[in-house]
């Protein structure tokens, strides 16, 4: 349930096209469905402006697809989320659920309307992309239609330099790197958009599968750079849509 579903139900309640009884059916499914293995938080959009996602690992492919079926069921026009599926999650939830949109491990559900904000996923190299692909998935799925600027990592500055046009241009500006993280420095260097930032598992032994990358960049010298977790792209899509939200709000 989004607000725009609530502002339709009240609608059609004042309107005649729908009873106080139906209305009042429909609202007995909120704040939350129960699954008996899941509890599906149908008010995640209402709250935060921000889809619902269903993490995959750990669940069976047939608990995947009753909790995309049961948020599907919802009467919302909110966008679904199915992060970090195997391919027998993913085979399930979309044999149930039809109309998926599959990039790699995430798959997403009824889109949000298109978004005029221009948003930058950059990558340092080509092993960060499935990172900033699950970011770019979510961020479309509600709406946006972000910049991929890949393999612009800083053992060849000029390649950054050559996309910094673009990236001050941005309205904001998602960074994935592995080895020591200094793209997000450089990058929150050059432009004035917040900067989120997501250190990647990938590099070599002093790496520490990402440990290294987290700790450049919670260490960056560029004032401001929001980091999340090892890995998370998904996190740093949220991030980004709560930024998003919050200027919507203050009318900015």
């Amino acid at each position: 349930m989004d607000e725009a579903a609530v502002h339709r139900l009240l609608r059609e309640v004042l309107d005649g096209r729908r009873s106080i009884e139906e209305a009042t059916a429909t609202l007995a499914r909120l704040p939350y469905a129960d699954l008996s293995f899941a509890r599906v938080d149908h008010h995640r959009t209402l709250r935060q402006g921000l889809a619902e996602a269903v993490y995959a690992p750990g669940k069976t492919p047939e608990q995947c697809a009753a909790i995309v079926a049961e948020l599907l069921a919802a009467p919302s026009d909110a966008a679904i989320v199915l992060t970090r599926a195997d391919a027998a999650q993913a085979n399930a939830a979309r044999d149930a659920n039809p109309g998926a949109t599959s990039t790699g491990p995430t798959l997403t559900w009824r889109h949000a309307p298109a978004r005029p904000e221009r948003i930058a996923v950059v990558t340092a190299g080509t092993a960060d992309l499935p990172v900033a692909d699950e970011c770019a998935a979510v961020l479309v799925a509600h709406g946006l239609d972000p910049l991929r600027i890949t393999d612009v990592g800083v053992a060849g500055i000029h390649r950054v330099l050559d996309a910094a046009p673009e990236l001050i241009d941005a309205d904001a500006v998602v960074v994935t790197a592995g080895m020591e993280g200094a793209l997000a420095s450089v990058i929150g260097g050059l432009t004035g958009a917040p900067v989120v930032a997501v250190p990647t598992s990938t590099g070599y032994g002093a790496g520490l599968e990402g440990v290294t990358a987290l700790l450049g960049m919670l260490a960056s010298c560029a004032a401001g750079i929001t980091v999340v977790g090892i890995d998370n792209g998904f996190g740093a899509a949220c991030a980004i849509l709560r930024l998003l939200r919050s200027r919507d709000r203050s009318g900015v």
